[in-house]
């Protein structure tokens, strides 16, 4: 008795791309979030909630920290 066993079609394997630097912008906006967002912070509570947006009252903490925690994450892509 034969097998009838047919060949198994082959995975193609991925070829990494070669890792090269981020972008100049990445870098600048990565920094950038990061300030913005402790600055957000900085503003809120040095105006006493005047500033920068007086009707979000203390979600202005959450805005701030939700734009500085961006800019971190966009850490974890960054190659020098």
């Amino acid at each position: 008795m034969k097998k009838s066993s047919k060949p198994q079609p082959r995975k193609k394997k991925r070829t990494p791309r070669p890792a090269g630097p981020t972008p100049q912008w990445y870098k600048y906006l990565m920094f950038g979030l990061m300030i913005v967002g402790l600055l957000w912070i900085i503003a809120f509570y040095i105006t006493q909630g005047l500033f920068p947006v007086p009707a979000l009252g203390n979600w202005n903490i959450l805005i701030g920290f939700g734009i500085a925690i961006i800019g971190f994450l966009m850490t974890l892509r960054w190659r020098g």
